[in-house]
């Protein structure tokens, strides 16, 4: 199945139905402000289940378009069922949000009115997939968001050096047992390779000190499960996530027409400490180094933030759906 070809042509295109479960979070403030109006075209670049998406379009017809990207193809799958109805208004492209300039280009798009990324990652990816993405599940170690790319979970288990481990369950997972951890995985291997989520989730748990997974004191509050952070980690590390939310960030300027607008939906401090970064810096004239006494830049402002506090949901939408309690939105306009 390929989501690719000539400029101008909506490709979508299915073999197997895709069970894809995932509940959009924020909606109502993600349509607020993107603005979407009627004759509008905007780029959903994490499709996902399509909750937002569906929104989108019902918002910018009868003669606005969606841009839809995602990096994994069983997403696309459903997508083009979900999108049927308004498939003269659809364009689906198959990548990662972070190549976004050249998956617009290929379909002869320059500028567009609105730009959405959820980072989150979906209910499908942890309950169907298979990809070992739960350490609740026994699958395949695996954690790709895209199957087409070479590096998984299990290779960076099995072939990283104890300190590279450690550096990765500390940056990415800010995991305060990583050293434990690393090391608990390298004596592992020595002896079998570590090819299961459930293997890896019982390494870590043998891995974590016992006084640590018991409930939290006398609230009774349960921790989070000890391989949360290690899985998180491993997940970020195998699809270049943060990279991919800076390569994306440092694009999406260039390609909003005048009062376009970006919003983007973040899960955890990483990604939303590079959201954050990026806006400052478009929403800011001089680029100068602070000890420099006069501007040699010339810069000018490129977007206004419209949230100057992150955004969170509402208390009724985390009763409905706990999943959105860590969610962050942030947006800004192109001047």
């Amino acid at each position: 199945m390929r989501y690719g070809g000539k400029k101008n042509e909506t490709i979508v295109s299915s073999d197997t139905a895709v069970t894809y479960r995932h509940v959009p979070v924020m909606s109502a403030e993600v349509l607020q402000y993107l603005d979407c109006r009627p004759g509008k075209t905007i780029v959903d670049c994490t499709l996902g289940g399509c909750g937002h998406a569906i929104e989108i379009l019902q918002r910018v017809l009868p003669n606005g378009r969606l841009i839809g990207i995602d990096q994994d193809l069983d997403a696309l799958g459903h997508a083009e069922q979900v999108l049927a109805p308004w498939r003269a208004n659809v364009q689906l492209r198959h990548g990662n949000f972070s190549r976004i300039t050249d998956l617009l280009e290929d379909i002869g798009i320059g500028a567009v009115d609105g730009i959405l990324a959820d980072l989150g990652i979906s209910l499908y990816h942890i309950e169907g997939s298979g990809r070992g993405f739960s350490f609740s599940r026994d699958e395949p170690l695996d954690m790709r968001m895209n199957i087409e790319t070479d590096v998984t979970a299990d290779m960076l288990v099995n072939s990283l050096s104890e300190d590279e481990l450690r550096r990765i369950f500390r940056e990415y997972g800010e995991e305060r047992w990583s050293g434990r951890i690393a090391r608990a995985i390298v004596e592992t291997r020595k002896i079998t390779p570590i090819r299961s989520s459930r293997s890896l989730a019982e390494i870590v748990c043998r891995a974590v000190p016992a006084s640590k997974k018991r409930s939290n004191g006398k609230s009774g509050r349960r921790r989070i499960h000890p391989a949360t952070r290690v899985f998180m980690a491993l997940r970020i590390a195998v699809n270049r996530e943060l990279d991919s939310v800076s390569e994306f960030m440092a694009q999406a300027p260039a390609l909003l027409r005048p009062g376009g607008r970006l919003c983007v939906l973040s899960f955890h401090s990483l990604e939303d400490r590079i959201v954050k970064h990026w806006m400052k810096a478009f929403d800011r004239e001089c680029s100068c180094p602070p000890e420099i006494p006069v501007c040699t830049c010339g810069g000018e402002k490129v977007m206004r933030v419209l949230t100057r506090k992150a955004c969170r949901p509402k208390a009724q939408e985390i009763e409905r759906n706990p999943m959105a309690r860590s969610t962050i939105l942030r947006a800004a306009e192109k001047r």
